[in-house]
């Protein structure tokens, strides 16, 4: 299988046989101070555990399930903070965007634009977040096979823009449920580009409380292992959603979110370290 072609970020090399990475940070900003906190975290994590980390937050999540749920503190603020965490602790940054005219202005502070899955294939969003010139990370829709998303690639592509990376995140299985098909992840690396598996939002259950997604994070361990098992040589990355506490489905103190999981050098040989948290319902 050939290998998918190397994307600059700073001083990052994302792909091109370079080594494994992760993107990690809470699904949405809740205040400044937590934002802050999980990059620390996150950063001395993966400083430990020998890898390239990429910081993750959304200022806004345009998607929930009702409307009474948080969202985020909006594209101003939100910038200002995701900048000023950029600033502060010279990180890359990765933020989700939900309308084209989103695209520039978070383009001017964050280093990669994310589609959400949902959004995979609206053209205008796609063009959009293309011609900023920034890295363009596009999760798979639940409902789309891993084939199609040479199509959403070349919407890219078409504006001049070949910094892209796909992500796997689950697909349909019946209602409000997943799966993870792992011959998904060498099917999206035949189309070039680096591809990353979003762990924990592949062991969600859409809608699965009625107003709000539900999950399983009870899988996100066996499932960590299996993507990085393959992710070592093939797939270049990897992406989990931090929680500083873990909410009703299981109660661990902070330091057991850090470190009560880990991917086992032995098993896998690869330091990276596993984090457990809840399922943030994006």
């Amino acid at each position: 299988m050939s290998t998918p072609r190397e994307i600059p970020l700073g001083s990052l090399r994302l792909g091109g046989g370079n080594p494994l990475f992760l993107i990690a940070g809470p699904c949405v900003i809740e205040t400044e101070t937590h934002a802050r906190k999980i990059a620390e975290q996150v950063m001395r994590i993966a400083a430990d555990a020998g890898i390239p980390c990429i910081y993750k937050a959304s200022y806004d999540k345009a998607n929930r399930s009702s409307v009474k749920s948080f969202r985020g503190p909006g594209l101003k603020e939100g910038l200002r903070i995701l900048g000023k965490i950029k600033d502060d602790l010279k990180i890359p940054i990765l933020t989700d965007i939900h309308e084209p005219s989103h695209a520039a202005p978070a383009a001017e502070v964050c280093d990669i634009l994310q589609i959400p899955a949902f959004l995979s294939r609206q053209t205008d969003l796609l063009g959009a977040a293309g011609k900023t010139g920034r890295v363009i990370n596009v999760k798979k829709a639940q409902f789309l096979s891993p084939w199609d998303m040479a199509n959403v690639a070349e919407k890219i592509a078409g504006t001049g823009n070949t910094k892209i990376i796909l992500t796997e995140r689950g697909a349909s299985f019946g209602y409000q449920n997943l799966v993870v098909d792992m011959r998904s992840l060498p099917i999206l690396q035949k189309i070039g580009y680096p591809v990353v598996f979003d762990v924990t939002h592949s062991v969600q259950l859409p809608g699965g409380q009625g107003h709000a997604s539900g999950g399983q994070p009870e899988f996100i361990e066996p499932l960590a292992h299996a993507g990085v098992a393959y992710l070592i040589n093939r797939v270049e990355g990897l992406n989990m959603d931090w929680r500083e506490t873990l909410g009703t489905r299981r109660h661990q103190s902070h330091e057991e979110v850090n470190s009560a999981l880990f991917c086992s050098t032995k098993l896998i040989q690869h330091p990276l370290l596993c984090f457990i948290q809840r399922v943030d319902h994006c």
